[in-house]
């Protein structure tokens, strides 16, 4: 009885803005750029990025390419809005030249990204600067990345996870990685393998062969492991994965059915639902100790769990009421409250990386959605609507929100939307996908 459609038959039978919505707002003219969360929308901030100036003969290749990816990144956050290159009047010839603030006013750029690339054999060092273009001032020291050729894609994601950083003033999620279910095949064969791609959908890996079945994925707290659910052995099984060499092994077998697992804050404990005797609990099983702790004991059915992120407290879905809702309750077991109190069915809460806000799965009146709330189940709001609108999950800075999204009689694709409900946006994957799972920060 999961409120999903479409995990219904795979496991056991068991927006509008609200008062601290999150929109831009540029304050250039009275003092230093930098986007503040208020109320209300307005355009977002114009920025100015040319391709990066190459300090060895062997960089040039890099230069375009690593400025594209900083202007996807930032544009792709719906907070700024690039001025093409077509329109440019200064030009940036060499990184340590003075900069012309007044040819980039002339085109209204209130930001301006600059930037170089070296390499040297097998190694790439990118730097960059950061200029408030109405002010005229440089903000914050010159940064430098370095590795190796082949990640010349990280450098470009740390360089827009600074700059972000440094406008907005919370923490950058560029560089990070998101796991998926690729699906393939017809909607009666489909084949469902673990994925692993880059936020913005480069550098795709597919971890499993497609021979069994694979549901939710879930990154450890380091960003080292997976946890997901396999139909390998014909019933759900959670699986781990270290990504250092892709080999999976079962988590734990007592007989139940497993699934729904997550990590701990601590990356040494997770927690699962196991469907046993008729009924469906959480269980925490200790990774390096393998003791196995149940935390509830009822006739209903409870799933979907989801730590605080000082590991005290625990969020699930559970239809003790008669109805799947939302509940937290000490993360050792006791007590629980129920948070959900609006109309319909909740399920698949997370909780924020900032500790604030749950996200979750709404269906009421035959429409699917994404939504958050206070941890008190107070300022409920609905980011999404749509046939079928699930399972999401943050980004490492508390800000955006991934989830699946499928049409009537369509395939499932990646969405991301942020939690005042602007800028909902599909990411690019080359098959359907599903069960997103978002990295933390990498570097």
């Amino acid at each position: 009885m999961t409120l999903t459609r479409r995990s219904a038959l795979m496991l056991p039978a068991a927006a509008a803005l609200l008062p601290g919505a999150v929109v831009p707002r540029a304050h250039a003219q009275s003092g230093p750029l930098r986007i503040e969360i208020t109320e209300g929308v307005i355009e977002p901030v114009p920025l100015a990025i040319p391709d990066f100036v190459a300090e060895t003969g062997s960089a040039a290749p890099y230069t375009a390419q690593i400025a594209r990816v900083v202007a996807n990144n930032l544009t792709g956050t719906g907070l700024f809005r690039e001025i093409p290159a077509s329109a440019h009047i200064g030009r940036i010839t060499a990184f340590d030249a003075p900069v012309s603030h007044a040819d980039w006013r002339a085109i209204n750029a209130q930001a301006l990204v600059t930037g170089a690339v070296g390499l040297t054999g097998d190694r790439i060092v990118v730097k960059f600067r950061l200029f408030d273009v109405v002010s005229g001032r440089q903000m914050g020291e010159g940064l430098q990345f370095a590795g190796s050729a082949g990640d010349w894609r990280r450098m470009g994601h740390r360089v827009s996870d600074a700059v972000y950083s440094r406008i907005t003033g919370e923490g950058g999620y560029f560089d990070t990685r998101i796991a998926f279910v690729a699906e393939t095949g017809p909607r009666d064969r489909r084949v469902k393998r673990l994925a692993l791609m880059d936020q913005d959908g480069a550098n795709v890996r597919m971890l499993t062969d497609g021979r069994a079945t694979v549901l939710s994925p879930r990154f450890s707290p380091a960003g080292d492991r997976l946890l997901y659910t396999s139909f390998e052995a014909g019933a759900p099984r959670i699986m781990v994965m270290a990504l250092s060499d892709m080999r999976p092994r079962a988590l734990h077998d007592q007989g139940g059915m497993t699934f729904s697992p997550r990590f701990a804050p601590d990356g040494q404990t997770v927690i699962f639902s196991m469907a046993r005797g008729g009924t469906t609990d959480l269980y925490t099983v200790g990774l390096t100790s393998g003791r196995v702790d149940r935390l509830t004991s009822d006739p209903s059915i409870s799933t979907s769990p989801s730590f605080s992120p000082d590991g005290r407290q625990i969020v699930f879905e559970s239809d003790r009421a008669g109805t799947q809702q939302l509940y937290v309750m000490p993360a050792g077991g006791g007590a629980a409250r129920r948070i959900s109190r609006g109309s319909g069915r909740y399920a698949t809460p997370v909780w924020s990386p900032r500790g604030d806000m749950v996200a979750f799965t709404k269906s009421d009146q035959g429409r699917f959605h994404i939504g958050v709330m206070r941890v008190d189940g107070s300022e409920e709001r609905l980011l999404t609507a749509s046939f079928l609108d699930e399972g999401p999950n943050w980004a490492p800075n508390g800000r955006v929100i991934v989830f699946t999204r499928e049409p009537p009689g369509g395939n499932p694709a990646l969405w991301s939307v942020d939690i005042s409900g602007r800028n909902l946006r599909r990411l690019p994957t080359e098959t359907a996908a599903s069960d997103p799972s978002w990295s933390p920060l990498l570097g």
